[in-house]
């Protein structure tokens, strides 16, 4: 029903950048928050940045005038720039959406997720 394709994820020095895109595609009437939760080895889940079909945004504190949330213009794309990354960055970073699709009740999707490495 639906299919997210991440990308952007690999290694970087700290104090590099990198730019993490989503897609999100299927059978998808209505796109409401998209956002990025990462989650490192040994610890939980937690919020990275997501962003309102409206355009607000929110941060986590860690990652605040380092990260950049932004929306496509079709509005089905997500992206988080990372600048200034440091190695506590380093985890999988998954995109979610709350999405309305055809046959099913809106819920929250989530992708695959892609590797982040922050190491010298």
């Amino acid at each position: 029903q639906v299919q997210f394709v991440e990308s952007g994820g690999g290694l970087v020095q700290p104090g590099g950048s990198l730019r993490l895109s989503c897609a999100a595609s299927g059978s998808i009437y209505s796109m409401y928050t998209m956002g990025w939760y990462r989650q490192a080895p040994g610890k939980q889940r937690e919020l990275v940045a997501k962003i309102t079909s409206g355009g607000s945004t929110d941060y986590a504190d860690s990652v605040k005038d380092r990260f950049t949330i932004s929306r496509g213009n079709a509005k089905n794309t997500v992206y988080l720039q990372m600048n200034s990354l440091e190695p506590e960055d380093t985890a999988v970073y998954l995109c979610n959406a709350d999405l309305g699709v055809f046959g099913a009740p809106r819920k929250v999707y989530w992708g695959q997720g892609t590797q982040v490495t922050v190491s010298s």
